[in-house]
C-alpha cells in the first residue's frame, strides 16, 4: 500500500507532496491537469525507465519518493518489505538523462527497486493491457486461480533436468564420435610418459651428475693431489705423522708426559687414514667409461622435451599422466555413461510426462470454472451476453525430443471472447475493444484468487468509452476490491467517483508564465462541486448540483469527514 508520495520537480510539478490511506481514492481534473504525470511518477517508482524530457524546466532533477506498507496478508516479491512494515523508495531522474535510485535511503539499482515495489502496485490503464495481450499471463493466471503453481514448479523442476540430461547425452555423443581418434592420441602421450618412468627429484641429481661428469679430468687430477699430499708421496702427511708418533714414542722413555702427547696425535692419525680412504674410494667411483656423459645428456634431453609438452617440471610432467588416464577412462567409459544417461532420461521422462499431465488435467478443471466466474462478472459490468472460453491447447510429450521439454507443461492457454450474441468466440488480444479488455482486467482482478496478497491497484482511465449502467457496475466492483487492495482510480465519470471513499483533485494554474499542477483532497461540499462539474461539464448548474450531492449521499451511505488540501 502506498502511505505517501512526494514529487519535486516533474514536468509542470513543482513540490507535491500526496499522503494516501486504504480503501478507494480517486482523482480528477479536466484534461490536460497533470493527472497522467501522477501515474508517470509512480512508473518511475516501480522501476520503468525514466527520462530527462521529465524533468521540469530549468530544474537539475526530478525526484520522486514514495513510501509502501505492506498488508499484514501480504505475500509479495521476496525484496519488498515485511508484513505492516514500512518502505520507502526514491527515485532521481537527471536533466542529462542519468538517474539513481535509493532503496530504504541507500543507493541501489534500479532493478532492486523494481523488485521490492513489483510485489506491491499493480497499474491498468488504457496502454497497460499488455498482461491480456501477453498470452504467458493467460496461462500464469490460470494457474494461480487454480491453486496449481506448486505442480507447474515440480513440472518446470522436471523438465530442467530432463533437457540438463539430454545436453549431457549429445555433448557425450559428439564426443564419442571424436572418441577413437582422441584415444589413439592420448595412448601414445601415457606410453610416452610412462617410458621415460621419471622419478620425483630425478632432474637434479642428474644435473649434478652432468656437472661432476663434465669436470671429470679437474676433479680426478685434485683427488690424485690430495692423496698424494696426505698418504702417497714419501713426505706425506701420513708418512710425517707416523714419524712424529714414533718421535715422541722415544722421548716418552724419558718423559712419561710426552708419552700421552703421542696418544693424543692418534685421532689425528684415524681422521687422515679415513680421508685417504675417502680420496681412493672417490678416485675409484669416478673412473667411469666415456659414455656416462653421453647417457646422462640424452636423458635430460628426453626429460626437457617432455617439459616442452606436459609442463615446467617432472611434478607437471606426473600430473599430466594422471590426468590423460583420467581422460582416457572417461572416454573408454562413454558408452557405459551414454547408457546411464538415456536410463535417467527415461525415468525423467516418465515423471515429468505424469506431472505435466496432472497440471493439464487441474487446469482444464479449473478453466471450466474460470469460465463461468468471468461470464458472471463481465456481465455486470455491461457485457451481459458475452461469452468467455479459455482455450487449452495441449501437446503430446515426446520422447524423441527431450529439449523440447517445456517448464509450463503441455498447455498453451489463450482467453477468447464473443462481445455480441450469436458471434463466434475469438481470442481476447485480438477483437476486443480498449473498453473491453479493461472490464475483463477488472473481472479477472475481481475474482482472482489474491485475497491473501494485498497490494496498491491503480486505474488509470480505463472506463473510457463507457457510461451508465456499466460505469456504476465498475464502481460497485472497484469498491468491492478496495475491501481487499488500495484502489487508485483516475477517472471523468461522476457515477465512479461518487463511490470513492477519498476524492483528491488535480488541477493546473498558470503564474508568472510558469505552469504548476496541484493536488486537493477534497470535503464533502467540494466533492459535490466536482462530481456536479463532471455532470454538467464547466457550466456548473443547481440540478447538476443537486444530482451530485443525491449521488454522494446514496453511494457513500453518509456524510463523509472533511479533507484536507495536499498542493505543490
Amino acid at each position: 500500500m502506498i502511505t505517501f508520495l512526494r514529487i519535486r520537480n516533474l514536468a509542470t510539478i513543482e513540490d507535491l507532496s500526496l499522503e494516501l490511506e486504504d480503501g478507494f481514492s480517486i482523482l480528477t481534473g479536466e484534461t490536460g491537469a497533470g493527472k497522467s504525470i501522477i501515474i508517470d511518477s509512480l512508473r518511475l517508482i516501480l522501476g520503468d525507465k525514466g527520462s530527462s524530457d521529465l524533468v521540469r524546466t530549468g530544474e537539475s532533477e526530478a525526484v520522486v519518493e514514495a513510501v509502501f506498507r505492506a498488508g499484514s496478508a501480504s505475500s509479495p516479491a521476496a525484496d519488498a518489505p515485511p508484513a505492516d512494515e514500512e518502505l520507502c523508495l526514491q527515485r532521481h531522474v537527471g536533466c542529462q538523462g542519468a538517474g539513481k535510485a535509493y532503496v530504504g535511503g541507500v543507493l541501489a539499482p534500479v532493478k532492486k527497486m523494481k523488485d521490492c515495489a513489483g510485489g506491491l502496485v499493480d497499474i491498468y490503464g488504457q496502454h497497460d493491457h499488455v498482461f491480456l495481450l501477453n498470452l504467458d499471463n493467460h496461462l500464469d493466471f490460470l494457474d494461480g486461480f487454480g491453486g496449481t503453481l506448486d505442480l507447474r514448479r515440480e513440472t518446470a523442476r522436471l523438465a530442467q533436468e530432463l533437457r540438463k540430461r539430454h545436453r549431457e547425452i549429445l555433448n557425450l555423443e559428439e564426443r564419442q564420435r571424436d572418441a577413437a581418434r582422441r584415444l589413439d592420441f592420448l595412448e601414445f602421450q601415457i606410453r610416452e610418459i610412462e617410458a621415460a618412468d621419471l622419478k620425483p627429484g630425478e632432474e637434479d641429481a642428474l644435473q649434478r651428475e652432468r656437472h661432476l661428469l663434465k669436470n671429470a679430468e679437474k676433479i680426478a687430477s685434485l683427488v690424485e693431489s690430495a692423496l698424494n699430499i696426505a698418504h702417497d708421496r714419501e713426505d706425506s702427511l701420513t708418512s710425517l705423522l707416523s714419524r712424529l708418533r714414533a718421535l715422541l714414542d722415544e722421548l716418552g722413555g724419558f718423559d712419561s708426559s710426552l708419552r700421552e702427547l703421542r696418544d693424543s696425535l692418534e685421532p689425528a692419525d684415524i681422521a687422515l687414514r679415513e680421508a685417504v680412504d675417502v680420496l681412493r674410494k672417490y678416485r675409484d667411483r669416478q673412473a667411469v667409461s666415456p659414455e656416462a656423459l653421453e647417457t646422462v645428456e640424452e636423458r635430460l634431453s628426453l626429460i626437457e622435451k617432455l617439459k616442452r609438452k606436459y609442463g615446467r617440471d617432472i611434478a607437471d610432467i606426473r600430473s599430466a599422466h594422471l590426468q590423460l588416464v583420467e581422460e582416457r577412462d572417461r572416454l573408454s567409459h562413454g558408452r557405459e555413461r551414454l547408457g546411464t544417461l538415456n536410463a535417467e532420461v527415461d525415468g525423467l521422462f516418465g515423471e515429468y510426462s505424469a506431472s505435466a499431465a496432472q497440471l493439464s488435467k487441474r487446469r482444464r478443471a479449473s478453466a471450466r470454472e474460470l469460465e463461468g466466474l468471468i461470464e458472471k462478472q463481465i456481465a455486470l459490468l455491461g457485457m451481459k451476453k458475452a461469452r468467455f472460453e479459455i482455450r487449452i491447447n495441449s501437446v503430446v510429450a515426446d520422447r524423441g525430443q527431450p529439449d523440447k521439454a517445456r517448464d509450463s507443461g503441455l498447455d498453451d492457454v489463450e482467453f477468447l471472447i464473443s462481445p455480441n450474441p450469436g458471434e463466434q468466440v475469438r481470442p481476447l488480444r485480438k477483437i476486443a475493444s480498449g473498453g473491453e479488455l479493461s472490464r475483463v482486467m477488472l473481472a479477472l482482478k475481481s475474482i482472482g484468487r489474491d485475497q491473501d496478497a494485498p497490494r496498491t491497484l491503480i486505474f488509470d482511465e480505463i472506463d473510457a468509452g463507457i457510461g451508465g449502467k456499466t460505469a456504476d457496475f465498475i464502481a460497485l466492483k472497484l469498491k468491492e476490491l478496495s475491501g481487499r487492495h488500495q484502489v487508485l482510480c483516475i477517472t471523468h465519470l461522476p457515477q465512479i467517483a461518487s463511490h470513492a471513499a477519498h476524492h483528491f483533485l488535480i488541477e493546473k494554474r498558470v503564474e508568472k508564465s510558469r505552469t504548476f499542477t496541484t493536488v486537493k483532497k477534497l470535503e464533502f461540499e467540494e466533492r459535490v462541486e466536482e462530481i456536479a462539474r463532471l455532470i454538467s461539464g464547466r457550466r456548473v448548474t443547481p440540478t447538476a448540483m443537486e444530482n451530485a450531492r443525491e449521488m454522494l449521499l446514496h453511494n457513500l451511505g453518509s456524510k463523509p469527514k472533511a479533507g484536507a488540501e495536499v498542493s505543490s
